[in-house]
């Protein structure tokens, strides 16, 4: 403890932007850090794992890296909102490219699933085709005599 105190206060550098050392960093650094943050979040680990993996690569305490996970957070946020527009078009696009390349591999049970998953989107449904096929009644009358 009493050898970091030193360090700080010896090293020229201390107050400088690398210096983690009771000095509150500057906008751009941690903006940087965050951006590193959101890129990683992409692999798929849960947000617990991203924030304590980042708290040991970036050299901050744990406080810190929530901090910046909640920064990241108000990013996503703010994407689904931009994009959200956009995204059902994107959707399909995905699933057709991928309905290609499953009936090039043969694999026709995934096909399958993705022409269920796109019929779904423009409404046809179970619901929908029962609702649109015809309603037979048969109604059977007692014989008069």
């Amino acid at each position: 403890m009493a050898e970091s105190f030193i360090r700080a206060n010896n090293n020229p550098d201390a107050g400088h932007i690398g210096s983690i050392y009771g000095k509150r960093n500057r906008d751009d650094v941690i903006k940087g850090r965050c951006q590193r943050l959101y890129k990683r979040q992409l692999e798929g680990h849960p947000a617990r794992h991203l924030v304590l993996e980042h708290a040991t690569r970036e050299d901050i305490s744990e406080a810190t890296a929530w901090r910046d996970w909640s920064t990241v957070c108000e990013w996503n946020d703010q994407d689904w909102n931009k994009e959200r527009e956009t995204m059902l078009p994107r959707i399909q696009a995905m699933r057709v490219k991928l309905f290609d390349k499953a009936v090039r591999k043969g694999q026709l049970q995934t096909a399958a699933q993705i022409l269920d998953s796109l019929g779904k989107v423009v409404g046809e449904s179970v619901e929908t085709v029962h609702i649109n096929a015809p309603e037979l009644s048969i109604r059977v009358e007692p014989k008069s005599s």
